[in-house]
């Protein structure tokens, strides 16, 4: 998507276009050995041959995390460029191959280029600005592995006792500044009745059934409820039925079915109240079908050892100032906003003290899917807000 109106970015330097292509043809989603190593490969030589030191660590084996920082000749604040260097899988078009990378008049397509590669390398790009304007302060960017799912990366990175003032954490919000967004669980909900022949149904307790009877009652009765907790900045807690799967044959009665839920919470709630919430559920199915074994279970790959949940920056921090300002700055307006997904910003303000935004080039609508793509242009614009931001906000 074009840049919003304002005054006009100026060109991608030659060499962080050359960064963000390699970026981009480097493949760094599940299945790759490695999976990030290459990215950070070429980040760290990008970097380097700025002058700007790196430091490299393994979240987990294999899975390496970058961080790199530059300071001012005077003490003042610290602020974290955030962004990750994983992705998803290829997703081919039907009937089509996976998209590769090419470009075309301007844009950049391919997988990763605005989730979230195309702000990565305008975080490393403001990295080498900053190392001959930062008069104050400290600005390190963290490049995370593994967001996509489990977060090890984030979670690394704060266990290891990095802090900092504030973070802007780069996912793709057309550059509108986001101030916050829901907490995420991916839940498996399972039914075990009991299996009898399709001709002797009262013998048996079919799960198919009470699994739908508990998806009735999602939408009757808890989905109204969310709406009552609705939260000032987030808005109201969500709730969605992703897949269901039960049963053997037309012929016999289901002993098994699995409905897997996404469900956001806000910070009205918590996260004791997302399980309990299904739990009553739960408890009038069973009440409606005598035998029947329910259980509620966090799928495998959906978080490692942090609670992925809601966050909010109040919007008078100085981050968020020195965002707004920055945009101003650039004749741009700075409307607030809300992440309508999950991201490791998440863990940085919860679990790591640090108040972020989330705040990147690109949309977020192409992101996933076998048309990703990023306006170079806007890689260029976020390389400058980000590079005026953190001057806003190691100034004060």
């Amino acid at each position: 998507m074009p840049s919003p109106a304002g005054r006009a970015a100026g060109p991608l330097p030659s060499d962080v276009h050359d960064l963000l292509v390699r970026l981009v043809k480097t493949p760094s989603y599940p299945g790759v050995t490695r999976q990030e190593a290459d990215v950070v490969r070429h980040l760290a030589a990008f970097l380097e041959s700025h002058r700007i030191g790196c430091e490299i660590t393994e979240a987990a084996e294999g899975r390496p995390n970058l961080v790199a920082r530059v300071a001012g000749p005077e003490p003042g604040p610290h602020l974290l460029l955030c962004g990750h260097t994983d992705t998803v899988p290829p997703n081919a078009r039907v009937g089509a191959p996976e998209i590769e990378t090419h470009e075309e008049r301007g844009v950049l397509h391919g997988r990763g280029s605005v989730d979230m590669k195309g702000a990565v390398a305008a975080m490393a790009a403001t990295l080498v600005r900053l190392r001959s304007q930062l008069t104050r302060g400290t600005v390190s960017f963290a490049a995370v592995a593994d967001e996509e799912m489990r977060s090890l990366g984030a979670e690394a990175l704060i266990t290891s006792g990095f802090r900092a003032d504030a973070a802007i954490v780069g996912e793709p919000t057309e550059c509108r500044v986001a101030i916050g967004h829901k907490g995420l669980e991916w839940l498996n909900v399972d039914f075990e009745g009991k299996t009898t022949h399709g001709g002797t149904p009262r013998a048996g307790i079919n799960a198919i059934a009470a699994a739908a009877r508990f998806a009735e009652l999602v939408t009757t009765d808890l989905v109204p409820a969310l709406e009552a907790r609705t939260d000032p900045v987030l808005g109201p807690p969500m709730i969605n039925l992703g897949t269901i799967h039960g049963g053997d044959q037309p012929s016999t009665v289901a002993g098994h079915c699995r409905i897997q839920l996404d469900r956001r919470w806000v910070t009205t709630e918590t996260v004791e109240q997302v399980f309990e919430d299904l739990e009553r559920l739960l408890a009038r199915v069973r009440d409606a079908f005598p035998g029947l074994r329910t259980a509620i279970s966090r799928l495998p790959d959906g978080m490692a050892t942090m609670i992925h949940g809601p966050v909010t920056t109040d919007p008078g921090h100085p981050i968020v100032k020195a965002a707004e300002q920055a945009l101003l700055d650039h004749g741009r307006a700075a409307p607030l906003t809300v992440f309508p997904a999950w991201t490791d910003a998440s863990l940085l303000g919860r679990e790591g003290g640090i108040p972020p935004i989330v705040w990147g080039p690109g949309d977020l609508a192409c992101a996933h899917s076998p048309d990703e793509h990023i306006a170079l242009v806007d890689v260029a614009l976020a390389a400058d807000l980000y590079t005026a931001a953190a001057l806003h906000f190691t100034s004060r």
